[in-house]
């Protein structure tokens, strides 16, 4: 019980008990169909880049400008010369705009971390003051409104009464599945988490495999700035806002690793679901974001303090 399977079914019971809450203080309101899809389309964009940031955390790293990346991609996908190319040729042209962005930034981050020899945490969180500033720029501070019909009707599609976002984030869930536990990328991933000189002596080209690392979760930043593009029909600077935190509070409490070298992709999707669920719990009972927010950075706490305990108990034993 003390391994993958016992997390993941410990997270399992704290879903259903949120659940049985929401259930017992809102009633149908929260059990209706409707705010189960609105629940999983809120989960989709922040599941998404959180897919992206396990690979990171558990390759030894961390990323704090998740946020700053989306927005900076919302805004270069839907500036008036995007939009107008696109309503020239074809929508598609602000989905490759919006993931080139995205990577992009995930490359600078993963060249000054890997040959640069800059802590993860000093290089993010420069790139989250750039990222947002440059975000900032370029929309010069106005919400920017969505016109390319094609891409608000292909995005805003259900498919068998199932909202699009909601099979994306299901998508990247499983692709990220079978990356992280059927490749050799992902057992990369665990040896440079794990032991980076190890990984170095056994062949591993550590310094490449951190750089994929970044830009992966760039991407993942890029698919999920469209993902709420699509939601909101806006390209804003204020995009994100904080996305960070929910992002690492979910890896962190799917069970991976602050430290590096163990992760699960199982676990991130039912972290993400635990505090999409919570969050919309907290919204039905009339609760402001500030509790909410106490919420979780409790929940982080507890759930890094449970960590420690079974590592501990791992390195006794």
């Amino acid at each position: 019980m003390s391994g993958p399977f016992g997390r993941n079914l410990g997270l399992v019971v704290a879903l259903l008990l949120i659940c049985a809450a929401g259930i017992i203080t809102a009633g149908d309101r929260f059990a209706s169909i409707d705010n189960t899809l609105t629940i999983l389309r809120y989960a989709s964009t922040i599941g998404v880049v959180s897919i992206g940031m396990t690979f990171v955390i558990t390759g030894g790293g961390i990323d704090l400008s998740v946020g700053a990346i989306l927005a900076l991609c919302s805004v270069w996908a839907t500036t008036f010369a995007t939009q107008t190319m696109a309503q020239d040729t074809h929508w598609i042209l602000m989905v490759f705009v919006a993931l080139a962005v995205g990577s992009a930034c995930g490359l600078v981050n993963g060249i000054v971390i890997a040959y640069g020899k800059v802590v993860p945490f000093i290089t993010t969180l420069a790139m989250l003051a750039a990222a947002r500033g440059l975000a900032e720029i370029i929309s010069e501070r106005r919400t920017q409104i969505v016109t390319v019909d094609g891409f608000k009707d292909f995005f805003s599609a259900d498919i068998l009464g199932v909202p699009l976002l909601v099979i994306i984030f299901a998508v990247v869930s499983v692709a990220g599945w079978v990356l992280f536990n059927r490749t050799t990328f992902g057992r990369r991933t665990l040896a440079v988490g794990g032991n980076p000189e190890a990984a170095r002596l056994a062949g591993i080209n550590v310094n490449r495999h951190t750089v994929m690392l970044y830009v992966l979760v760039g991407f993942c930043c890029g698919l999920a700035a469209l993902m709420l593009v699509s939601r909101t029909t806006t390209g804003s600077s204020t995009h994100g806002t904080l996305l960070e935190l929910d992002v690492i509070a979910a890896v962190v409490i799917g069970g991976t690793l602050l430290t590096g070298g163990r992760g699960t992709i199982v676990g991130t999707v039912l972290g993400v679901l635990i505090f999409a669920t919570l969050g919309n719990v907290f919204t039905l009972n009339n609760q402001d974001t500030s509790t909410q927010a106490v919420a979780k950075g409790l929940i982080i706490v507890v759930a890094v303090l449970l960590q420690q305990r079974l590592a501990r108990n791992a390195t006794s034993t």
